[in-house]
C-alpha cells in the first residue's frame, strides 16, 4: 500500500486502550502501532485492568501496583490499580450494562490519573477492539477524536458472542473513525459507521531477506524437491487438513513440508501416514526464514469460516518477502494479494495453481513479490490511519 510522505501526525497526545497487555510475549499489532505513533507524538499505552475472576485465579500473586513506566521517549505504559467485575459472558443485558458502566468508570478514573501526570490534552483515543472495557470511555474521557481498530473478527469466537454481538456494533457506531487491517473487516464495520477504512497491515520483515540466508536447516536439506511448504501453527480451526491431504496424495512427486506446532486433530490426522508429508515441528522464530528459504513454493491452506474469511494473514507477507511463489485459499481478505498470490477455491485449483506457479517462477517475479511485501511496514500502516484522520478532521 503506497502512502504519501505527508501523511504524518505530529505533536499530538494519544491514549491507547486494547485487549493486549504491553508485556505480552506474542506479536501485537497494537504495540507496533503504538511504537510507530510515538515517533512523532506522545503516547500513553494503557494496560487492561485486572478483572475479579482473574484476580481470584491469581490470588496467590500480588495485584499489580499502579505505575506509569516510560518505555522510551514519548511512550509510557500505565498499569491501572483498580479491579473490575468479570462480565464478558453475562447473559442478562441490563445487568451487563450496569456493571460495564461501573467498570468503565473505574477504568476512566484510573486513566485520568495518568493523563494528569503526563499533562495530556486534546488527546486522541485509539481503541484496539476493547469493545467492553472501553465502551463508555469516549463519554467519560472526552477525547478530541476516538478511533476504533478492528483486526480480527472477534464475534466469530464464542467467548465474545454473548454480549459482543450487541455491544461491538454500538461501540463501532459511536467512534469518530473506524480502521481495519483487512478489506473484509472494513466492509463489516461500514454497516455501523460510514467512516470505516482499510488501512492495511504492518509487518517487521527485516529477518525475511533471502540474500541474508546462509544455511539450509539439516532436517529439510535432504527432503526431495520441489518442497511445497507451510509455516505456522497447525490448527484445525484455521487450516484445511483435507486440502493438504488431497495435494499430497495427488502429487506424490511433491514434498509437503509443515513447520509448526500441531493441535490434537493434526496429530491424529492421516497426514502422518502419507510418505511425502513431512512434519518438522516447532522452530524458534529466528530459524523460520531459513526454512522458508528452502521452500520452492509456500502455501496457506485455510478453511473458509468466520474466523479466517476476514483475517489478514501476516505469513503471506513473510512468504512474499522471501520472493517465494504462493498459493492460498481464496477468501475476501486475500483479494488484496491477488496480483501476487494464486488463490484456490477448490481442491483441484490447488494442483493447477501450484503447477503453474512452479512453472513460471523467475527472478523478475521474485523481485516483484519482495517489493510488494516491503510496502507493508508499520510506518505505512500508521500513515494510512493519519490520512483518514486528517480527511475527517478537515
Amino acid at each position: 500500500m503506497k502512502t504519501s510522505k505527508h501523511n504524518t501526525m505530529k505533536n499530538r497526545d494519544i491514549i491507547i486502550t486494547g485487549l493486549q497487555s504491553w508485556d505480552i510475549q506474542i506479536g501485537s499489532n497494537c504495540k507496533n502501532i503504538a511504537l510507530e505513533f510515538s515517533k512523532h507524538n506522545r503516547v500513553l499505552y494503557v494496560n487492561s485492568p485486572l478483572d475479579r475472576l482473574s484476580s481470584f485465579r491469581k490470588r496467590n500473586k500480588k495485584h499489580p501496583n499502579e505505575s506509569l513506566v516510560e518505555i522510551k521517549e514519548n511512550l509510557w505504559v500505565y498499569y491501572p490499580p483498580s479491579t473490575i467485575e468479570s462480565i464478558s459472558r453475562l447473559p442478562v443485558n441490563f445487568l451487563f450494562d450496569m456493571l460495564n458502566k461501573h467498570n468503565n468508570r473505574l477504568f476512566a478514573k484510573d486513566i485520568q490519573k495518568a493523563i494528569s501526570k503526563l499533562g495530556f490534552s486534546n488527546y486522541i483515543h485509539f481503541c484496539d477492539s476493547d469493545m467492553f472495557r472501553s465502551f463508555y470511555l469516549k463519554d467519560l474521557l472526552k477525547p478530541d477524536f476516538y478511533i476504533y481498530y478492528t483486526r480480527d473478527n472477534l464475534l466469530a469466537v464464542k467467548y465474545w458472542q454473548t454480549q459482543g454481538n450487541r455491544i461491538e456494533p454500538l461501540h463501532m457506531a459511536k467512534a469518530d473513525m473506524l480502521v481495519a487491517n483487512s478489506t473484509y473487516l472494513a466492509k463489516l464495520a461500514s454497516v455501523y459507521n460510514p467512516h470505516s477504512y482499510f488501512v492495511g497491515q504492518g509487518c517487521d520483515l527485516s529477518a525475511f531477506n533471502p540474500e541474508s540466508i546462509q544455511i539450509v536447516p539439516q532436517d529439510i536439506a535432504s527432503i526431495p524437491k520441489p518442497i511445497i511448504g507451510y509455516i505456522g501453527a497447525l490448527k484445525t480451526l484455521r487450516l484445511d487438513i483435507d486440502a493438504i491431504e488431497y495435494i499430497a496424495n495427488s502429487r506424490p512427486d511433491w514434498s509437503i513440508v509443515l513447520v509448526g506446532p500441531e493441535d490434537d486433530e493434526f496429530k491424529a490426522s492421516n497426514l502422518h501416514n502419507i510418505t511425502n508429508v513431512y512434519f518438522l515441528g516447532s522452530k524458534e522464530e529466528k530459524e523460520l526464514p531459513s526454512y522458508l528459504n528452502a521452500f520452492n513454493l509456500a502455501i496457506n491452506p485455510q478453511k473458509v469460516n468466520e474466523v479466517t474469511i476476514g483475517n489478514y494473514p501476516r505469513k503471506i507477507d513473510e512468504y512474499l518477502a522471501m520472493g517465494k511463489p504462493v498459493v492460498a485459499t481464496h477468501t475476501e481478505a486475500m483479494e488484496y494479494f491477488k496480483d501476487y498470490v494464486s488463490l484456490a477455491k477448490s481442491k483441484n485449483d490447488w494442483l493447477i495453481a501450484i503447477d503453474e506457479e512452479l512453472r513460471i517462477d523467475n527472478k523478475y517475479l521474485q523481485k516483484q513479490r519482495i517489493e510488494f511485501a516491503k510496502q507493508h511496514t508499520w510506518e505505512n500502516n500508521a500513515k494510512e490511519i493519519y490520512k483518514h484522520f486528517k480527511n475527517i478532521k478537515t
